[in-house]
């Protein structure tokens, strides 16, 4: 599923698991190049099993400048990088050690601090990159790969959780009782403001919540159908 604010939202259904994975990364390829053509390009990334296979794929396209790509991620969890359950880790294993990215170019979040500090952290960096934007402003990714749990939950935007409120601030720490753990995640401001956002949904236990996505007039919408950039 695709939502792109500067065309209609457009949903791309595949037999199988490893030709979404195909389509995804060459989608991806596609953007990062458009937007290198004037500047550096921002790629968000996101955690689990489909992206994995789409990272493998996308590490093996041609013509794509890494040195201008600048990568960044839309949640991570309270973990160290070298732990199986890191987002970052597992980015590294399957796309960056394998392309010609400078590692000033990779933004990871710090999952082994303190939640909140890693947020407030995190929010800094993207500062640094995107400037020190005025209050009401956020920063404008170039691509953002996202992917939708079972519950509907998309980043670290789980159900029932606070950051679903947050309207100010870039990046924060989530309490996520399902998983008695916190979070970090970048919040809907910034989610909504990605120039291009690629959702990626595989298996039969996303079916539930990408009904209540496209289903007209459902009461209880799911998290990751508030991301919408306009």
């Amino acid at each position: 599923m695709i939502r792109n604010p500067e065309a209609r939202p457009e949903a791309q259904i595949f037999r199988t698991v490893a030709q979404a994975q195909e389509a995804a990364a060459h989608i991806v390829a596609d953007a990062v190049r458009a937007a290198e053509r004037d500047r550096p390009c921002s790629l968000s990334l996101s955690g689990g099993s489909t992206p994995r296979g789409m990272h493998e794929v996308l590490a093996g396209i041609p013509g794509i400048d890494w040195s201008r790509v600048h990568v960044f991620w839309g949640d991570e969890r309270t973990v160290p990088p070298d732990d199986p359950q890191s987002n970052y880790g597992m980015a590294r294993e399957t796309l960056l050690s394998r392309v010609a990215i400078p590692e000033e170019n990779i933004h990871r979040m710090h999952g082994e601090l303190d939640p909140h500090e890693a947020a407030s952290q995190y929010e800094a960096e993207l500062r640094g990159v995107f400037g020190d934007l005025p209050d009401g402003e956020f920063p404008r990714l170039d691509v953002d790969i996202l992917g939708i749990g079972a519950d509907g939950h998309t980043a670290s935007l789980f159900p029932g959780t606070t950051a679903l409120d947050e309207r100010a601030r870039w990046v924060v720490a989530n309490w996520v009782p399902q998983q008695d753990t916190w979070r970090i995640t970048l919040t809907y401001p910034v989610l909504n403001s990605a120039r291009l956002t690629l959702f990626l949904a595989t298996g039969a236990d996303k079916a539930d919540p990408l009904f209540r996505i496209f289903a007209p007039d459902v009461a209880d919408r799911p998290p990751s159908w508030r991301v919408q950039p306009a």
